[in-house]
């Protein structure tokens, strides 16, 4: 076990992690025994340590943790020992030890995971999947059904399923030539192939029989389903490619993006987006899969194929929700719902875990996709080798989505060395100019990525992405777990891509002779951007001024104890109608933890349709915030 000195060091680096939690631990309250919970039900984690006695300095922008004399350990041992003794369907035994750091006691508490027969472990009087939890990230989040396949060796999975109102009159008969065609090319001698069209989709779990009828199930829906079944019995089953001019979400309704909807067989729908996509893309951008070089100047054909797979084959389709594949000026975004089973650390590493086994089984016996979890190593790798900037992914489970996005843009090419020369007096690394080329081109960063882009560790990541900040490059939003960065006015100021009439870059120096200066003659330095670390806060301040007279009022009578539920959200919803505001502007204004205020009364409101998002369909955009609904 790590000392709880360098467990405290850590999370000054790092801010809390998936293995290290800080509570106040004045009392062994709920939120402790749901980070509890998800060190023990989380797997591969081989569990956590939470510090009692440690908190955070919500005064500080940066991660700084003090420790605070924790008063009586014996007492706070004996209610933590019996509280994970009985508020559990099982006993679960932490590992406690008091530790004394500059004179003050704190209590190092390491919780471990439990043996996959025993999981999950869940609260009691909840039951499942309700009282689970798992860790992720730095949170602890409930489970959903999909998350109980982590634990349950299921016998029927939402893909097996009977699709309810179905029958064999329901089944695309080109959808199954479709699928003999591309089984014989993999297995000519694959015996499923002499079997006549009932027995093939009964062997594929794609139908089955009850009383005298054959009923699809959802395998046999999506696979071999005709486009009218689809419609009627999974009617937001689609795949929306959706064109947005320039490089960010476009809300204003005078210049919209444009759709296309796709629906039939997944073998064919693959088949449909990848071919939509590559004819979009830049004339000479993509290379046949078959001619892929080191020196290819286009986006792997293999790389595309494997994203739209994955996002067909690992989608929750519990979810009523189509999947949108998003072609912005700089990058292509594909969002499927359904988080990832796999922790998103462990993205890339052998071992799939998979959500639709019957679907994941087509696609493998068809070649269009394997199940051994090496497909986003092999994006990484072809990605590499081209010359791109990898592909990262974004595993919300708060929102239940999984995004891929991959950049149309080669990695340190020309005009990249000459925009970063700008800053050759800093000293940058490679990872960090991977960083702020991500960052010109997408528009954030955050730990989790970084870390995908650069293969790096989390302690590496903080201190890198921190020096960018201390250079003023990139600015921190958030706080604590939440934290993301966004670029500066510095950053900004840099001028994209010109070119000759050779189509060369013409170098920066020549367009704006006052860049050569470095980033000293950019800014002025820190002071000459925003007023320096006093800037950074002064927004939610401003906002706070203009607040009108009789919300102020209703905030005063809430204060910061009133557990009055309706009346806070009565003023939530009041804040959202003058204003739309972030779950961190809401945060600040009230008085209340970011985590509290969004599970027990934004999530509520938004479900009851009393808030909703102002960026509708990118939820977890870094500029999100909330508005009431009229």
């Amino acid at each position: 076990m790590e000392k709880a000195i360098e467990l405290i060091e850590k999370l000054n680096v790092t801010d809390e992690t998936t293995k290290i939690e800080a509570k106040k631990g004045t009392a062994i309250d709920r939120s402790i025994l749901e980070t509890v919970c998800a060190f023990s039900n989380e797997p591969s984690l081989d569990g956590g340590y939470i510090l009692l006695g440690v908190t955070r300095d919500q005064a500080s922008l940066f991660p700084s943790y003090e420790i605070i004399d924790i008063g009586n350990p014996d007492k706070l041992q004996a209610d933590l020992s019996s509280q994970c003794a009985s508020s559990f369907n099982q006993p679960i035994r932490p590992e406690i030890e008091v530790e004394l750091i500059n004179g003050k006691k704190i209590l190092k508490v390491f919780i471990p995971e439990l043996p996959v027969a025993q999981k999950p472990v869940f609260f009691r009087n909840e039951g499942l999947p309700r009282g689970a939890y798992r860790r992720i990230g730095s949170t602890d989040q409930r489970c959903s059904e999909d998350d109980l396949i982590l634990f349950f060796n299921h016998n029927e999975t939402f893909d097996s399923a009977i699709v309810k109102g179905s029958s064999w009159t329901d089944v695309d008969e080109d959808a199954i030539k479709l699928y003999r065609s591309f089984r014989s090319r993999v297995n000519p001698y694959a015996e499923e192939l002499a079997y006549d069209d009932e027995e093939l989709l009964l062997s594929l779990g794609s139908v089955r029989r009850e009383a005298d009828n054959l009923l699809l199930t959802y395998t046999g829906l999506l696979v071999f389903g005709t486009r009218q079944a689809q419609r009627r019995l999974m009617p937001a089953m689609r795949v929306d490619y959706i064109r947005v001019p320039g490089n960010e979400w476009i809300e204003d309704p005078e210049n919209r993006f444009t759709t296309v909807d796709m629906r039939g067989s997944l073998l064919s729908l693959v088949g449909r987006m990848y071919n939509t996509i590559a004819d979009d893309l830049p004339k000479g951008f993509l290379l046949p899969e078959g001619e892929l070089q080191a020196e290819s100047i286009g986006l792997p054909g293999r790389v595309l194929r494997e994203a739209l797979v994955n996002a067909f084959m690992h989608r929750s389709y519990r979810v009523n929700q189509p999947i949108q594949v998003i072609r912005y000026g700089n990058r292509i975004e594909i969002k499927n719902p359904g988080f990832s089973l796999k922790p998103e650390d462990q993205l890339g590493e052998p071992g799939s875990q998979q959500r639709n086994p019957y679907i994941a089984a087509v696609f493998h016996e068809t070649n269009l996709a394997e199940t051994k979890g090496s497909g986003i190593r092999t994006m990484r790798k072809l990605m590499e080798q081209a010359k791109m900037v990898p592909p990262t992914f974004e595993s919300d489970h708060n929102n239940n989505q999984f995004t891929v996005r991959l950049l149309l843009h080669h990695f340190l090419n020309e005009f990249d060395l000459e925009w970063l020369s700008v800053f050759s007096d800093v000293g940058l690394t490679d990872s960090q100019k991977r960083a702020l080329v991500f960052v010109r081109e997408v528009g954030a960063i955050d730990n989790a990525t970084y870390r995908q882009l650069n293969g790096a560790d989390i302690f590496r990541a903080s201190t890198e992405l921190r020096q960018l900040r201390d250079f003023d490059l990139i600015e921190a939003k958030g706080r604590g777990r939440a934290t993301y960065y966004v670029p500066r006015e510095l950053l900004l100021q840099i001028p994209q891509l010109m070119v000759n009439e050779e189509n060369q870059p013409i170098p920066l120096s020549d367009q704006f002779p006052g860049l050569s200066g470095g980033v000293e003659g950019l800014s002025g330095g820190v002071e000459g951007l925003s007023g320096g670390v006093e800037g950074l806060s002064g927004g939610v301040a401003a906002l706070s001024e203009g607040i009108p007279a009789k919300i102020e009022e209703k905030i005063a009578r809430v204060g910061k104890r009133s557990q009055d539920k309706e009346l806070i959200k009565e003023v939530i919803c009041d804040l959202c109608k003058w204003h739309p505001l972030s779950l961190r502007q809401l945060s600040e204004i009230l008085g209340r933890n970011d985590k509290y205020l969004l599970e027990n009364y934004v999530t509520p409101l938004r479900e009851e349709g009393r808030l909703s998002y102002t960026i509708q369909d990118m939820p977890s955009h870094p500029d999100q915030t909330y508005q009431s609904k009229k």
